[in-house]
């Protein structure tokens, strides 16, 4: 009950907030989400492509404020 598990496939993988809720524990801890390829070449999917990859720093950050928002409502809901 107090350990921290790693949850990978998020993002590229396919997986959303709502697939990965019940890994959290009641306060919303207990998870450490993986989406390493979503963020890290964020820049290449048509949805952050605005940024270009020069702003490859930017478009991740954007995926990564995205990916915490779709978590944090998924908690949220259940």
């Amino acid at each position: 009950p107090k350990a921290y598990i790693l949850v990978p496939a998020y993002g590229a993988q396919g997986g959303k907030g709502k697939d990965l809720a019940h890994f959290f524990n009641e306060d919303g801890l207990g998870a450490v989400v993986n989406s390493s390829r979503g963020i890290i070449v964020a820049y290449k999917q048509e949805k952050y492509a605005k940024y270009g990859e020069e702003a490859f720093a930017e478009a991740s950050r954007a995926a990564v404020e995205d990916m915490i928002g779709d978590i944090k409502g998924a908690l949220h809901m259940r």
